[in-house]
């Protein structure tokens, strides 16, 4: 199970045993909304502070964001793009470095969606590439992302999967999108998973071997059997391939 710490530290009461009791059954990993890696306002510090302790707690197995900036003064309650530039690289790695020496861990920074690249210096795999390089920090792989950025800015899916380091992959999103135009998909987590972001992971499987995959869903609610339907194909794919790898 993912949950968000913005929305679980400090929290108490029956939703706070709710969670204890949730956390002593599943494992959790923890995904970041409002680190604001891109941004120019400083780290909030004593915030990562307190999600050190709830990781602790809970032993949540892996903290991740999203390689993007969300706030300046105030939040933006959007994730917006990076510039692909090597003084953003610079300014990325440095506050992933910093965050990863305030929680004593590696974090993984999702390749987010994007619909414009303003002041483009670096190709979005490049620029990927050298924050990670330069943070040494890993990867949350969002297929979907992917699928919707080759979409939008005119690539080649498969080619730019197989460039992703194997070795800093924690763990994989996947999930659905809307469909604006033939060259126009828009990141929901509001539908089910399409066939070419399903062949997607696939060949993400054949290529790394399997790997931990989270459904993401965030609203247009479907009954559960049609999400634990999504689960259980994600599960056959991990034990087809780790058959292989076997």
């Amino acid at each position: 199970m993912e949950l968000a710490p913005e929305n679980w530290v400090g929290v108490g009461g029956v939703h706070g045993r709710d969670l204890r009791k949730v956390a002593s059954k599943v494992p959790l990993v923890c995904h970041g909304l409002s680190l604001n890696l891109g941004g120019w306002a400083p780290l909030d510090e004593k915030f990562l502070l307190n999600v050190r302790e709830f990781l602790d707690r809970f032993q949540v197995r892996c903290y991740s964001e999203h390689l993007s900036y969300c706030g300046d003064d105030g939040h933006l309650y959007d994730l917006m793009p990076i510039p692909f530039t090597s003084a953003a690289v610079e300014h990325c790695a440095r506050r992933i470095r910093r965050v990863q020496e305030l929680l004593e861990r590696r974090i993984a920074v999702e390749n987010i969606s994007y619909y414009a690249a303003p002041g483009r210096e670096l190709g979005e795999l490049e620029f990927l590439l050298k924050v990670l390089e330069q943070a040494d920090c890993d990867l949350l792989l969002d297929i979907n992302n992917i699928y919707v950025n080759s979409i939008n800015h005119h690539y080649d899916a498969r080619a730019f999967l197989r460039s992703l380091p194997a070795g800093r992959i924690a763990y994989a999103h996947i999930a659905g999108h809307y469909k604006e135009a033939e060259d126009l998909r828009i990141d929901t987590h509001g539908a089910p998973v399409c066939d070419p972001v399903w062949e997607l992971l696939e060949s993400a499987y054949q290529h790394f071997g399997p790997f931990p995959t989270l459904l993401e869903r965030d609203f247009n609610f479907p009954p559960l059997d049609e999400l634990l339907g999504e689960v259980e194909h994600i599960r056959h794919l991990q034990q087809r391939f780790q058959a292989r790898v076997a």
